[in-house]
């Protein structure tokens, strides 16, 4: 028997539910830190849940940098404030819910 997405009850291979919570209105803000060391951390906020797990995934891998998620945002290593937004893009999250400074 397949696996049934809890949300929207349809099969998991035909499931929309991630493309839907990505063209919410939902902002996506991405922004440099600098922390211990003076060393800069790429902040990614306005992710949540199952999602931000895949996208983690998904920009460590691309951009060859450490990072991890916790307390619903996304912190890598190093200053990949473009690369990020270039990334998110490739994802399918729309260009105009994400602010980069």
């Amino acid at each position: 028997m397949p696996d049934i997405c809890p949300k929207c009850g349809l099969p998991k291979e035909i499931c929309v539910c991630d493309i839907l919570n990505r063209e919410t209105n939902r902002r996506i803000k991405i922004y440099a830190e600098k922390k211990k060391f003076r060393k800069y951390m790429t902040i990614v906020s306005g992710l949540g849940g199952d999602e931000m797990e895949k996208t983690t995934k998904e920009l460590k891998r691309a951009l060859a940098c450490g990072g991890t998620s916790k307390n619903g945002v996304i912190e890598l290593q190093g200053d990949h404030r473009e690369a990020v937004k270039k990334t998110l893009l490739e994802l399918g999250y729309p260009e105009e819910s994400i602010d980069s400074s």
